[in-house]
């Protein structure tokens, strides 16, 4: 069943077209990968599924509904939600507070919401943590914190924007074991991610956007000894 359906989505800011005729779809449950060099539009791309920047012309659709427009409130109602490549957690609060945040767009009641809370954060291996500062973890906690605060959501689809950059092996492997559980609650996962031993062996399909526009859509086999990926990432002879 397809989830988001992404259709001749363009996004210019001024004289700079950053997404340009860029269509994909991905079904329920799916972990699909958003892949190119810098600069190729993949945060655009999230913040025009989001709410943050409409696209300028094109559609988007979820769960069979147009989406295309909404504010990134409606869109999380909706059910999307997100990480930012610099993860952005509520340095003055406690990592369980980080997490009810997100709890109460599903429930407004405090006792229902910290239950919610304490679980996701055991869900992303932080269980011990909930009343530290967030200020005072590490970025790959900082990360997986922002993960459990998405997921508080009640997302159909979530978006993660670069969250193994950064990370040494180990950490890589711990995210990686959250975005196969995430997974395993029927929840779709949207990756931007540069770190590519990371996404490539887990994602059923691989999106590669170069200057904005689509260039390849496949399986990670298909997508790696593809040509014009080859060329994008390494450039021509």
């Amino acid at each position: 069943m397809t989830l988001l359906r992404v259709e001749n989505v363009t996004k210019r800011f001024g004289g700079i077209t950053a997404n340009e005729d860029v269509s994909f779809s991905l079904e329920a449950g799916q972990i699909v990968g958003l892949i190119g060099p810098n600069g190729a539009g993949k945060t655009t791309m999230f913040n025009c599924i989001a709410g943050y920047a409409p696209p300028t012309t094109g559609q988007i659709w979820l769960d069979g509904a147009k989406i295309t427009g909404f504010t990134p409130e409606q869109c999380a109602r909706a059910g999307i939600s997100r990480t930012f490549q610099v993860a952005r957690t509520f340095t003055s609060m406690t990592a369980l507070e980080n997490v009810m945040v997100g709890a109460f767009l599903a429930d407004r009641n405090v006792g229902n919401a910290r239950h919610a809370a304490l679980e996701l954060l055991a869900f992303v291996n932080l269980g011990r943590h909930g009343e530290r500062a967030a200020a005072s973890m590490t970025i790959s906690e900082q990360r997986r914190l922002a993960v459990a605060r998405a997921l508080a959501l009640q997302p159909k689809l979530l978006l993660m924007d670069e969250v193994m950059a950064g990370l040494n092996p180990t950490e890589v492997k711990e995210t990686v074991e959250v975005v196969l559980k995430i997974r395993d609650r029927g929840i779709a996962c949207l990756i931007v991610e540069h770190v590519l031993e990371g996404i490539m062996p887990i994602a059923d399909a691989i999106i590669v956007l170069d200057f904005g526009k689509k260039i390849a859509d496949g399986t990670p086999a298909v997508v790696s000894n593809d040509p014009k990926v080859i060329a994008a990432y390494l450039g021509e002879e």
